[in-house]
């Protein structure tokens, strides 16, 4: 049988046409779709601009599926299941971000991150552990370690705390030393009290006054380890240490002061040192102690408490005028309780001590405040004396 050529005159116009045809639907498709992903993209912005978060991931969830090779709809995506809460589904969108072969080393290692976030606000902490350490040597890695010192912190991981700030100081982010002195106390009072290895924890204590030197948690520290071993000397030795390295700390311990100063016969010494800084600093908690020791030395009951009346001569404080009145005694024996309970009411509130980052109060000092984890926020005097 003989090919017509005939055929070829024919079929070639009308597979050009075809062809034709169907460029010019794909075109078409093409440009509707992109048409409408922007158009859910913006919706999507204008409904979370609103506050309409419902609405914002449903405009995003279309946006996606019209354009499934776009991260940045991901992100956005993903970032809006964590604030509400969804944090399965946000998990799941950086997952298949991190799938994608095609995704950018960039994009890569923002995915990393966002992943570690949904993790940890989900509360999966050794999940979001894993996916920060992933982060080291990224743009994200100091980030990723400042995140993984919190996590250590509340976990009281101390250890491992604090290998993350060394490295972060020896990376130049920051002195760290002061922390690392807190983490090196706070395994010296585990050493003391769990395994009551007073050795261990005498050399957590010497190594944290090396770290910080003008810290003053590690020398007070110290001399509760000494004096719980009955070597008030050594006790004494180390509090009478802080007016050179930490006279801001000397109120907390004033007390503490003159007990080990009487039972080393030194309490004329003490005397000196909380003479010297009640001048340079008032403190009711000092003025206290100088009571004290007045009274140790055989000095008359209320001739010693006239120390109050000179503390309120420099600064004005209901917690000296309340305790100056506990002793004191009026004309009319109805009316001391009376004025007592009053003063005492009114001074209970001033004599806590504040958080000077979140404003947490309490009656007992802390070194990291409760409520917002940071260390030594809490000012060594009281709210009165602020």
């Amino acid at each position: 049988m003989n090919f017509d050529p005939t055929w070829i005159l024919i079929g070639l116009p009308v597979a050009f046409a075809l062809g034709w045809l169907a460029s010019r639907f794909d075109l078409r498709q093409w440009r509707l779709e992109n048409r409408q992903a922007p158009k859910a993209y913006f919706k999507g912005l204008s409904y979370l601009l609103n506050e309409q978060q419902d609405q914002a991931i449903d405009a995003f969830i279309e946006a996606v599926q019209r354009d499934p090779d776009t991260s940045e709809l991901h992100f956005a995506l993903g970032n809006l299941f964590r604030r509400r809460g969804e944090y399965e589904r946000a998990v799941r969108v950086h997952e298949h971000l991190l799938l994608r072969a095609d995704l950018s080393d960039v994009d890569r290692e923002r995915a990393q991150y966002a992943l570690a976030q949904d993790f940890l606000k989900a509360g999966l902490i050794d999940r979001a552990e894993d996916a920060l350490q992933k982060l080291q040597g990224t743009r994200y890695a100091q980030q990723a370690a400042l995140t993984l010192l919190s996590i250590y912190e509340r976990s009281r991981d101390w250890r491992k705390a604090g290998a993350i700030a060394r490295r972060l100081q020896a990376d130049g982010q920051g002195d760290f030393s002061g922390r690392l002195a807190h983490y090196l106390c706070e395994q010296a009072a585990a050493a003391q009290t769990r395994g009551h290895d007073p050795d261990q924890a005498r050399q957590f204590l010497d190594q944290a006054i090396t770290q910080a030197p003008a810290a003053g948690r590690p020398r007070i520290q110290l001399a509760g380890l000494c004096a719980a071993q009955g070597d008030a000397a050594s006790a004494l030795a180390a509090l009478m240490q802080l007016p050179d390295h930490a006279p801001q700390f000397l109120p907390l311990v004033a007390s503490e002061l003159v007990r080990l100063g009487a039972a080393c016969g030194q309490v004329q010494q003490v005397l000196a040192v909380l003479e010297a800084s009640g001048a340079q600093t008032p403190a009711v908690d000092v003025t206290d102690a100088i009571v004290q020791a007045l009274i140790a030395q055989g000095v008359p009951p209320d001739q010693a408490r006239q120390r109050y009346v000179r503390h309120m001569a420099q600064e004005s404080s209901l917690i000296a005028a309340a305790r100056w009145l506990s002793h004191e005694r009026f004309n009319a024996e109805t009316d001391h309780p009376t004025v007592q309970h009053s003063i005492d009411n009114a001074a209970r509130p001033l004599a806590r001590y504040r958080c000077a980052a979140c404003g947490f109060e309490t009656q007992g000092y802390f070194w990291q405040c409760p409520g917002c984890q940071v260390w030594e926020s809490f000012p060594p005097r009281r709210i009165e004396e602020l």
